[in-house]
């Protein structure tokens, strides 16, 4: 375990409509390149910003993830629902109460930077737990030069220092550019890979 015995846990959250290898590989990077303990999926029951047509019933996208989540230090959980939370911001904030010798990272991908400014209370994330963006090739640029990634320019940690993200007191955050990755939900949903509902 690193950091002094508190463990170092990235939450990635989303749909997982369905998972895929893409999740696998963007928690598979954050763990090493993090030195990350591990790595939380919370699939969510419905992200606010998302239609609900189409998306399949939360124990399914759980069995999906479970399928895909080979590793052993990754860990598919259903805490949102269980929380009750529906918003990112209140999620986090209950997880530092119920896990407060934790040190958690929020991991997302450049496309979820570019829209974060339509999160509720979205630089309360910013300001109380650490975030690893990891590229996704065609939202990098809007991602970089948009609103939150301007707003918290100064608190931009290099890639090249991402690994002492956790032990880091918010707000900070770095971009952490990845090798393309072909995977996407959309993509599998519109072939008819996974149900439509």
């Amino acid at each position: 375990m690193c950091g002094g015995g508190r463990q170092r846990i990235g939450l990635l959250g989303g749909s997982f409509n369905p998972a895929h290898a893409g999740h696998l590989y963007i928690s598979e990077e954050a763990l090493k390149r993090l030195r990350l303990d591990a790595v939380w999926w919370l699939v969510s029951p419905q992200n606010p910003l998302k239609p609900t047509a189409g998306m399949v019933p939360l124990a399914e996208r759980v069995a999906s993830a479970r399928a895909v989540a080979c590793h052993p230090r990754i860990r598919v959980t259903t805490i949102e629902a269980q929380l009750g939370t529906r918003y990112s911001v209140d999620t986090i904030a209950r997880l530092q109460q119920q896990f407060a010798a934790a040190r958690f990272v929020w991991l997302m991908g450049s496309d979820n930077l570019a829209q974060m400014p339509q999160w509720r209370r979205w630089t309360e994330i910013f300001n109380t737990v650490s975030i690893a963006v990891f590229a996704r090739e065609t939202y990098d640029f809007h991602a970089l030069a948009g609103i939150a990634a301007h707003r918290f320019r100064t608190v931009r940690l290099p890639a090249e220092r991402a690994a002492s993200l956790a032990d880091r007191t918010p707000p900070a955050w770095t971009f952490i550019p990845l090798r393309r990755h072909p995977a996407a939900s959309t993509d599998i949903r519109s072939s008819g890979g996974w149900p439509t509902g």
